[in-house]
């Protein structure tokens, strides 16, 4: 039987029908609280929290920020609010106060929901420091000049706090909502809503809010899971964060499509995940490769079972060819995939297929998601590149963001006037259309007129002993405009010089591709959600050799 293509459903619907056909599967599992809820509970649990929602006056539209790790109740709550049509704005754990305070101004949010902290920032106190009011105003009657739009806020956990509503008086309300009130809330909703706001990571510029849609989120979950050939006996470890798409999307959506069971960890740590496969016997394991770097590279790497693996994920950034294959004899998983994409594009258009070889699950980040166009164009001309030429990555389709929130500049800059979405990215296509991304157009590195592509590099030094993970950004040079700069993390107990770099390139690859300038360095700068931030290592290239612009 053929699967649908693209259906016109919401989240809700989407969590009923596997509810329906799979009520006593293990919906949500946290292996290190005995945290445990079927298909069946899981529903409940969503009424629960959509009615307390609805009793609690939060209309259709509303905006809900939920800003919190990988808690048990943040996956129910991304499927109350859409139970009731309200917008869940996901915001990044590392996010300090400033950060907040432009998100929740720039998105007109109504409502926010926060746990105790993260690191070294405490949510409440932040939360207290921008809107003192919560702790003076009756709940849900907060009036404050600096966010006119805000209303209530609620803490997702048992304590209580001035000023705002705990879960357990969330979940007590519901009883004040009747059975047919919420069920003509679900009934006024439509596929086309905007369910999802989550704002870009702000590499460049100020973050944008990226609307999505219950169509779009839920087709991309569902086709994400299809092409890991995802079931209801799947079980997958999911380490990732649940603010970004590769949590809520790619994860979640992807599973509860399936009737597959979702295993968290509420923030990432190397023992934590593997201690999760081997006790759940996950069949898929999601990470960054610096995630799957860290567990292999782990001392207690071989105590664990990993025999039940099948598949995954590995997305972010690209991938090391040696890792890829350590993760796939190691690790038992070679059915892996690698997903490309943006947010604007809910997020996945391109993927690879369980069945693809090696070559192309490493050299490539596979081909077109069902019902999706992707084309790779001239940035200076928009005119389509021939196969196995490079250019900018577009897509089309039912993925595309509905837009950026209170930003027509800036969507209609990214969205050209036939709906292709312009990623930003360099890659090329291959006469089957498999494609490979080469760099992001401000990435690429431009020495003396000669166009240089980091990934190239990147690959290249990864073979050289010693080395755990590279990456290659421009120098600010007086001379050539850029230089070539390389940011290497070494492996324990590995003592290189930055001659051994060039001494290992000379002869094999091309002497304007060698790196002139060398830092060896303990991380990346990152975004919470893996992404290294390549601007911030030009940056530092800046601090770190003024010489170049002598």
């Amino acid at each position: 039987m053929s699967k649908p293509s693209i259906r016109d459903i919401t989240l809700g619907q989407l969590l009923d029908e596997s509810i329906a056909a799979h009520p006593d599967n293990d919906a949500v599992v946290y292996v290190d609280r005995g945290f445990r809820l079927t298909y069946r509970e899981f529903g409940e649990l969503v009424d629960r929290l959509a009615k307390g929602l609805m009793a609690l006056g939060v209309q259709r539209g509303e905006k809900i920020a939920l800003w919190a790790t990988n808690v048990p109740y943040w996956v129910a709550l991304q499927f109350a609010t859409a139970r009731i049509g309200a917008v869940l704005l996901t915001v990044n754990t590392s996010y300090k106060r400033e950060e907040l305070r432009y998100l929740l101004t720039q998105s007109e949010a109504e409502n926010i929901f926060v746990i105790d902290g993260f690191r070294d920032t405490d949510y409440v106190s932040t939360l207290y420091e921008l809107i003192p009011e919560f702790k003076s105003a009756e709940r849900g009657r907060m009036r404050n000049e600096a966010f006119p739009h805000m209303k209530r806020a609620f803490f997702l956990g048992q304590e209580k706090h001035r000023g705002m509503y705990s879960l357990p008086e969330v979940l007590s309300m519901a009883a004040v909502v009747t059975d047919a009130d919420y069920a003509a809330r679900q009934a006024s909703l439509t596929p086309d809503d905007v369910v999802n706001m989550q704002y870009t990571s702000g590499t460049t510029g100020f973050p944008k809010g990226v609307m999505l849609t219950h169509k779009s989120i839920g087709n991309n979950g569902f086709w994400i899971g299809e092409n890991q050939g995802f079931s209801h006996v799947d079980r997958v470890c999911l380490p990732v964060p649940l603010f970004h798409c590769f949590g809520c999307v790619l994860g979640v959506l992807a599973c509860v499509s399936h009737a597959a069971t979702m295993v968290f960890t509420e923030v990432y740590k190397p023992l934590d995940v593997m201690a999760a496969v081997d006790q759940e016997k996950c069949t898929a394991l999601y990470g960054v490769p610096t995630m799957f770097i860290a567990i292999l590279e782990h001392k207690l790497f071989d105590r664990f079972d990993y025999s039940s693996l099948r598949t995954g994920i590995m997305a972010g950034s690209p991938c090391p060819v040696h890792t890829m294959k350590q993760v796939m004899d190691k690790m038992n998983m070679t059915e892996i995939t690698i997903c490309y994409g943006l947010t604007e594009s809910s997020p996945v258009m391109t993927q690879t297929r369980i069945d693809d070889d090696l070559q192309r699950k490493t050299e490539t980040v596979g081909r077109a998601m069902p019902e999706v166009e992707v084309k790779v164009v001239n940035p200076d001309t928009g005119e389509d590149s021939a196969p196995g030429e490079q250019g900018e990555i577009c897509c089309r389709g039912y993925l595309v963001m509905r837009g950026y929130y209170n930003n027509p500049e800036a969507t209609a800059r990214a969205i050209d006037a036939d709906g292709w979405l312009h990623s930003g990215d360099l890659g090329v296509m291959d006469e089957h259309g498999y494609l490979s991304i080469t760099g992001r157009l401000k990435d690429m590195i431009i020495r003396g007129g000669e166009n240089i592509y980091p990934r190239e590099i990147e690959e290249f030094l990864y073979h050289l002993d010693g080395v755990q993970d590279v990456q290659v950004a421009g120098v600010p040079s007086r001379k050539y405009g850029e230089e070539v700069g390389a940011f290497v993390r070494l492996k324990a107990n590995v003592d290189l010089e930055p001659e051994d770099v060039r001494d290992y390139c000379r002869g094999k690859i091309a002497w304007h591709k060698i790196p002139k300038y060398v830092h060896f360095m303990d991380e990346f700068p990152m975004t919470a959600s893996g992404k290294i931030q390549k601007y911030k290592l030009r940056e530092l290239a800046a601090e770190l050799f003024p010489e170049a612009m002598g």
